[in-house]
């Protein structure tokens, strides 16, 4: 039953990251994909850890009650491939 609700979780995180890369919006995401591909990811692995970063600031977003913060954002996807801590969400 977990296992499967963490596939549909995953995978609404994964459509949120080919939304962002589709847009444009934020470039952070396009740029962070270029990058961890230049460092030798497949693109599927790059897109998982962008997706783990949607996922932390979604998780930040409904604890602290606070609007989506860009800078944040960005900031954590220039610390990929190191993944967000829970102190940082």
């Amino acid at each position: 039953m977990f296992e499967e609700a963490d596939r549909r979780v995953l995978a609404a995180a994964l459509q949120v990251v080919e939304n962002q890369l589709r847009d444009g919006k934020p470039p952070e995401t396009r740029e962070t994909l270029d990058r961890l591909v230049e460092e030798g990811r497949t693109v599927a692995e790059a897109k998982r850890l962008i997706a783990t970063v949607v996922l932390r600031e979604m998780v930040g977003i409904l604890r602290s009650n606070t609007p989506f913060d860009p800078a944040r954002f960005a900031a954590a996807l220039d610390r990929l491939p190191a993944l967000p801590t829970d102190e940082e969400i």
